[in-house]
């Protein structure tokens, strides 16, 4: 994909689901998805400022204070995903002997291991299984592409966030459904999310439809998409570009109708109790300037698998 240079506004850049379809015509985009971005790193500092100063007293500190174990599927591309090769980008994966992780997630967990002082891993685990792996001491924070709700408030302590992602439909382009706007053109249509995801909390919203059983990752809503398990998905209005330039036979659904609570920030996750060291990682995410978060996001789209 080609690079723009882009000016971004320090204040939030909010659009409509019909806004980003025009914006990204359907097909691959560049860096006008991190427009969804701006202004969620107000902080004027760079991320180096933060992770200068390290952390200066030992109830900033997670874990054993050295080693920050950052819990992740490694399979939710553009956020997270898990590669065989090390590179500037990586971190290694701690329970998959050779294998790294890359993506945003992963940068964003890289500034907050430096703010901290500490080097970071990740822990490879399924999502529906990283709260209950933080709160027993599994992992020390957890950087997942994952939005704090309210049941998830009530058992760990969410960061500020550093993107924020909203959700879409996709289907096949020669679908009965390519052409729908509303929810109750989708009665009957057999629609799949992911499993512990919000992607497969909305899909009640759709009176009518068949709420299929979630599948475990993204990688596998997308496949049965492919094989015509189902007929529409729910997937990343951030990351619905990418997928469709690697699968152009698939569309995103130009709706009218919108989930209602379907903005899903990114905020990491620690354990309850740990204030001091959230306010540091707090601290550290703000110092992440639009212009960084924005380079990040642009590059990870470039690299993430097809």
């Amino acid at each position: 994909m080609t690079h723009e240079t882009v000016s971004v506004s320090v204040q939030p850049v909010m659009r409509s689901r019909r806004e980003f379809l025009k914006l990204s015509g359907m097909a691959a985009l560049s860096v006008g998805g991190m427009m969804f971005l701006a202004g969620c790193g107000p902080a004027p500092q760079g991320s180096g400022d933060a992770a200068d100063g390290g952390a200066s007293a030992s109830g900033t500190l997670l874990g054993d204070g050295k080693t920050l174990r950052v819990g992740m599927e490694a399979a939710y591309a553009p956020y997270n995903w898990q590669v065989s090769e090390e590179s500037e980008f990586t971190i290694p994966i701690e329970n998959v002997p050779g294998a790294y992780a890359d993506g945003y997630d992963v940068q964003v967990a890289k500034i907050i291991a430096d703010g901290l002082g500490m080097e970071p891993v990740a822990v490879k685990l399924e999502f529906g299984s990283l709260i209950d792996a933080l709160n027993n001491g599994q992992v020390d924070i957890v950087c997942a592409g994952m939005s704090v709700t309210p049941e998830r408030a009530a058992a760990a302590a969410f960061s500020d966030s550093y993107v924020d992602d909203d959700i879409v439909m996709i289907c096949r382009a020669d679908s009965a459904y390519a052409g729908a706007t509303t929810f109750d053109e989708l009665a009957d249509a057999s629609i799949l999310g992911q499993a512990a995801t919000m992607y497969d909390d909305v899909i009640a919203q759709i009176e009518g439809a068949n709420h299929m059983t979630p599948a475990e990752t993204q990688p596998m809503v997308v496949e049965n998409l492919r094989n015509g398990t189902c007929d529409i998905i729910t997937y990343s209005m951030l990351s619905a570009p990418k997928l469709l330039e690697v699968y152009p036979d698939l569309v995103v659904l130009d709706m009218e109708d919108a989930f209602e609570d379907s903005l899903m920030p990114d905020n990491a996750g620690v354990a309850k109790g740990n204030d001091a060291a959230l306010d540091k990682v707090n601290e550290i995410i703000a110092s992440i300037d639009d212009e960084e978060r924005q380079d990040m996001w642009s590059a990870c789209m470039d690299r993430q698998p097809a």
